[in-house]
């Protein structure tokens, strides 16, 4: 095994014949993004689907669409609303990263989604991976792609060690991935290359007897296929608490809205605090006083770098008599059985949820 790669041409060639042929009879070709093909529709479609499954990636690229049909409409749009349509994805710095470079191609490219990969791997959110995919999906350039199903079919072709986490892993892929790409039918390549590691080379269980490479595979050669990609070292990951206040007004419900930076950035949250801190203190702050209190169910929350335990506290409250607090800018109040169109942490979409079972 080694990481030094040669690949010859005529190989290379046989390997995309392999790839395309199995695309035509068997790959994705009937899915939203592809349909009417433009670098937009394929940009969004993208940045949606890193880390997350196309099934549930489907309704939710369908709705921002119909809200944001074109980059200019999508720079004009106020970051709340943005984030309300990406409620439920997760990874939100995804949807700030999408409004941001919207933003600027609307005031640097006239709202034209720029066609040479440099200028796109500098957009916010966009690196070489999903650069190649939008130009090579909408555009037909003949740009190599590398996302996380590709990096597991080369890995196990060409029994590539390392893992996704490494970066000589990918400095070893990317010239393989340069070699195999070829510049007619890049597009319909690309695509299949991925559908490969979705359908076929999947992480667990392959269906390597349905890969149309599986006889020049390496790992399926000798068995290898479950050690390629090799898994990441796992690390203890650590535990935290927060106690979430959800201070009631009627039929309102207080939320804050986080800082750009950080867990859950840019959307609303309830007040949070932890064990010690004195919860009148807290709500006085926002000229509050606690009438009755309700305890919801506490729940974990796992975000990738730690777990989160929730324990979420309903306060029914009234307004300070002597109020002469003015309320922070940052926050909202919330109308339970309405139409809020603002962007909402997990965490609060599933107290949400709790709070709206309850007999009022």
């Amino acid at each position: 095994m080694t990481n030094e790669i040669k690949i010859s041409a005529a190989s290379a060639k046989k390997f995309n014949q392999q790839v395309l042929s199995w695309y035509h009879q068997q790959g994705r070709k009937h899915l939203p993004w592809q349909q009417n093909k433009t670098p937009y529709r394929v940009w969004i479609s993208e940045i949606m689907l890193q880390q997350t499954q196309v099934a549930t990636v489907i309704p939710y690229y369908q709705r921002f669409m119909e809200s944001f049909p074109t980059i200019v409409e999508l720079a004009n749009a106020d970051e709340d609303n943005v984030l309300h349509h990406w409620t439920g994805l997760g990874y939100y710095a995804r949807a700030r990263n999408l409004h941001k470079a919207a933003k600027i191609i609307a005031q640097q490219y006239q709202g034209e989604f720029p066609e040479d990969i440099e200028q796109v791997i500098a957009l916010p959110g966009i690196g070489r991976s999903t650069a190649g995919a939008i130009l090579s999906l909408s555009l037909h350039k003949p740009h190599p792609i590398l996302d996380g199903n590709v990096k597991r079919v080369l890995a196990r072709c060409y029994l590539v060690e390392g893992h996704n986490a490494q970066a000589k892993f990918e400095k070893t892929l990317w010239p393989i991935a340069n070699t195999l790409t070829p510049v007619k039918d890049v597009a319909p390549y690309n695509q299949a290359m991925m559908d490969l590691g979705a359908m076929i080379c999947t992480r667990s269980k392959p269906s390597c007897e349905k890969c149309p490479l599986h006889n020049n595979c390496l790992a399926f050669k000798l068995s290898e296929q479950a050690n390629f990609p090799q898994k990441k070292p796992k690390k203890v990951v650590p535990e935290k608490s927060t106690t979430m206040l959800i201070a009631k007004i009627d039929n309102q419900l207080l939320m804050i809205k986080r800082p750009p930076s950080g867990i859950w950035g840019g959307l609303y949250s309830f007040i949070e605090v932890d064990k010690q801190t004195d919860t009148c203190d807290t709500l006085n702050q926002y000229g509050l006083t606690e009438i009755s209190r309700t305890a919801l169910t506490p729940f974990r929350h796992t975000f990738s770098h730690f777990h989160l335990d929730i324990t979420p506290i309903l306060i029914n409250c009234k307004q300070n008599q002597d109020n002469n607090i003015s309320e922070p800018s940052n926050i909202f109040w919330y109308e339970l059985n309405h139409s809020n169109s603002i962007g909402l942490a997990a965490s609060s979409c599933k107290i949400l949820e709790e709070i709206n079972e309850l007999p009022f």
